[in-house]
């Protein structure tokens, strides 16, 4: 308790109230909560509670898929868990895997690690499983999509046939639950209905920008009439955050970008900045789309909307638009319970086609953004 009231937490949010007894519990859980509601603390703090300190000994391992979300969640374990006096280790690529062996040959509570580095040190036998009691999936849906799903079910083999499993996301699609039975036993379901998931307390609007090529115009136009203390710019490749972090830093805005092409030492050291308020904005493809916190960010600005890479293989099944990276993306502002906008640029028919999906798909309204925009951040 003295970890939880020390990291700033006065009261339980829903997801908490629900999921953190049932995963203290060793139940196998699926909990779906809107970003921003404490789902890392909600798992943090189940597995916390059901580690025997006394024994120094790999006894959970949590999951993520990128580098950033991982280091995230390995400082949230040792805040939460600093009164226990709990042993946590993050293993992540682009790294030495020699420096997690060593690491790991003196003995840690809680692992928490990305699925490729993980499954390796597994596999080398540097990563002893036996004694762990419960693996956790954050961002599951991502988990268990094409590009984690077999180092998933390869690291779950390792896994003691009595261990917990739990799995946590903001979105959570009916194929990601499909897959679940194939590993998990009668779990217990927390989950949102898809029309309550549009995020309280995040206003969302539009800007008709009328053709793609002004929308940098209209960006630099909002710069000007906004006073913004941080915000989170998204668009669809790294390409394209490049381009655009050219275009703005011409124009003599200060701007950071980041994405899954640079060297992770760099990424690292752009975050750090961004959360510590050296820089005001940051541009990203959706490898920040996942649960990353930065504290001053109050407004979230689709460039691009994000798009389904699935709609061609099966239109008649899905939609155009990627409802589930939209509110991940526009779930970056407004964490627990503060405020937060999300702006998206609409430049062509298409993009307006895919903004009626998004009203379609989440039952709401996006506006046109009102003149008085300012205030409401």
């Amino acid at each position: 308790m003295r970890g939880i009231y020390s990291y700033g937490y006065e009261k339980p949010s829903a997801i908490q109230q629900k999921a953190i007894v049932p995963t203290s519990s060793g139940k196998h859980i699926i909990g779906q909560a809107q970003s921003g509601t404490g789902k890392t603390a909600t798992f943090t703090i189940g597995v916390l509670n059901r580690i025997d300190y006394d024994r120094l000994v790999c006894q959970s391992l949590i999951l993520a898929p990128t580098r950033e979300l991982a280091t995230q969640i390995h400082s949230v374990v040792n805040a939460l868990g600093d009164y226990l006096g709990v042993q946590a280790y993050s293993c992540v690529g682009g790294t030495k895997v020699e420096t997690d062996a060593e690491a790991l040959q003196s003995g840690k509570h809680v692992i928490i690690g990305t699925p490729g580095r993980v499954l390796d040190l597994l596999q080398r036998k540097y990563l002893d499983a036996r004694n762990i009691i419960a693996m956790v999936l954050d961002e599951a849906d991502e988990m268990l999509s094409r590009g984690f799903k077999d180092q998933i079910y390869d690291i779950y083999q390792f896994m003691p046939s009595d261990c917990q499993i739990c799995l946590f996301s903001a979105t959570m699609p009916r194929d990601a639950l499909d897959m679940t039975t194939n590993f998990m036993n009668a779990p217990l379901r927390i989950l949102v209905k898809q029309e309550e998931l549009t995020l309280e307390g995040i206003r969302q609007f539009f800007i008709d920008c009328e053709k793609e090529e002004w929308k940098l115009d209209t960006l630099c136009d909002l710069y000007d009439t906004l006073n913004i203390a941080q915000a989170v710019i998204f668009c669809n490749s790294k390409r394209k955050v490049d381009q655009l972090r050219d275009d703005l830093s011409a124009k003599e805005f200060p701007v950071s970008a980041i994405h899954g092409e640079m060297p992770p030492k760099v990424r690292k050291e752009i975050l750090d900045e961004f959360r510590k308020g050296k820089s005001r904005i940051l541009i990203s493809t959706d490898l920040l789309a996942r649960g990353i916190d930065v504290h001053g960010v109050s407004l979230v600005i689709n460039f691009e909307l994000p798009r389904n890479p699935d709609y061609k293989l099966n239109p008649e099944k899905n939609l155009r638009v990627n409802a589930e990276k939209y509110l991940h993306r526009i779930g970056r502002s407004g964490r627990f319970g503060r405020k937060g906008v999300a702006i998206n640029l609409v430049g062509s028919h298409q993009d307006f086609e895919l903004l009626k999906e998004l009203e379609g798909h989440f039952s709401t309204k996006i506006e046109e953004m009102p003149s008085h925009i300012a205030d409401l951040l």
